[in-house]
């Protein structure tokens, strides 16, 4: 446990240093994300390759750290390394995904095939899936083949959703760092080291990052870091699920693990399902851009790019924090639809907010048309 503070603090300490170095190289080589399309809320060219230095300062710190010879269990010790050599591949074949996409552009469709492929690896050879929904609807265990298509589904949904999200300064890399601090948290309580490791290094990495990608942002991470960020944490939030409830001590047999999962990935998750179906409406492809974004609504309010992610940022932990509720609720699906009742009224404040600024607006110009 105590290995757990170098691993955060090494990938910190990697990316702080490192990005200066990175910065440069992107600005010699013209490595931006232009301002070129409507859709875009930065103003000015800023390099977008700084998932480079997330994959990398996460990926030295928890190889440097993680000792799985420390594990007591033998059989737990090859799951774990078959587990993470996997992931390893996975996040490689994702990373040099979003590097070309980054750099030169990819179809959507070569992006979801990789998405779709990387989740195909980790189910069927990691068995790194969803057995079930853990009382959720009554429903515990659920059919091999409904698990598949189940786990399949939720990798390229979380993968996507932090690729969605990364529109405004700070808001990807935050909402990835709070949420493996979220995970890492239980996984000590669950006494899960290697995963926790992973999570710490994840959200060092990210936080190291933040300095430099927050309002006003120096960087982007690009696709480069969004899918390595999503692919991480859809692994992490699939472990968490599926921990055997036997492994748990005290109030943590209680706690309700997808519930907790999904309220520490909530806006992401929300902003996701909002867009897809606001696109389906209009019979659009759901992978069009656009500014249906929630991050979008919120600045449209009158917040700027800091404002937006705090709030942002400050919703994520209060729904994570209510989750906890769960243990004393004993009913995983109340618990679910009390999260999701928080997130819509969350989603009907922005819009009201957005309306009530949208008519100030409409009036302040009709009185300063009848002033001329």
């Amino acid at each position: 446990m105590v290995l757990l503070i170098p691993v955060f603090f090494t990938a910190f300490v990697v990316v702080l240093y490192s990005t200066p170095a990175l910065i440069k190289v992107a600005i010699l080589k013209r490595l931006f994300d232009s301002p070129t399309e409507e859709r875009k809320v930065h103003t000015r060219s800023i390099p977008t390759i700084g998932g480079i230095i997330i994959f990398a300062g996460t990926l030295f710190s928890f190889s440097l750290w993680y000792n799985v010879g420390e594990s007591s269990n033998y059989l737990k010790m090859l799951q774990s390394l078959k587990e993470f050599k996997l992931i390893i591949a996975c996040s490689l074949i994702l990373f040099f995904v979003g590097v070309k996409d980054d750099i030169i552009g990819t179809a959507p469709v070569k992006k979801l095939f990789a998405h779709v492929l990387v989740a195909l690896i980790l189910v069927l050879m990691g068995d790194i899936r969803v057995t079930g929904l853990h009382g959720i609807f009554g429903v515990d265990e659920i059919p091999q083949w409904a698990s598949v298509f189940l786990s399949i589904f939720t990798y390229v949904v979380v993968v996507n959703a932090f690729n969605l999200i990364d529109g405004v300064d700070g808001l990807a890399a935050g909402i990835g760092c709070l949420a493996s601090i979220i995970f890492g948290i239980w996984f000590i309580f669950a006494n899960e080291y290697p995963y926790a490791a992973l999570a710490f290094a994840l959200a060092g990495a990210l936080f190291g990052f933040l300095i430099f990608n927050f309002m006003p942002a120096k960087i982007f991470m690009g696709d480069s870091g969004s899918l390595i960020i999503g692919l991480l944490i859809c692994v992490m939030a699939i472990k968490l699920i599926e921990y055997p409830i036997a492994d748990l001590k005290g109030n943590m047999i209680y706690l309700s693990k997808p519930v907790y999962v999904i309220a520490a990935l909530v806006y992401p998750l929300l902003d996701t399902l909002r867009v897809f179906i606001i696109r389906a409406l209009k019979g659009q492809s759901p992978f069009t851009a656009d500014k249906n974004h929630l991050h979008h609504l919120i600045l449209a309010c009158g917040y700027n790019h800091a404002k937006t992610v705090i709030i942002i940022y400050v919703f994520t932990v209060l729904t994570a924090a209510l989750s906890l509720t769960s243990i004393y609720i004993y009913d995983a699906t109340l618990s679910l639809v009390l999260i999701l009742g928080v997130a819509l009224l969350f989603l009907i404040v922005v819009l009201r907010q957005k309306k009530i600024k949208k008519n100030k607006a409409k009036q302040h110009l009709h009185a300063k048309n009848l002033e001329n």
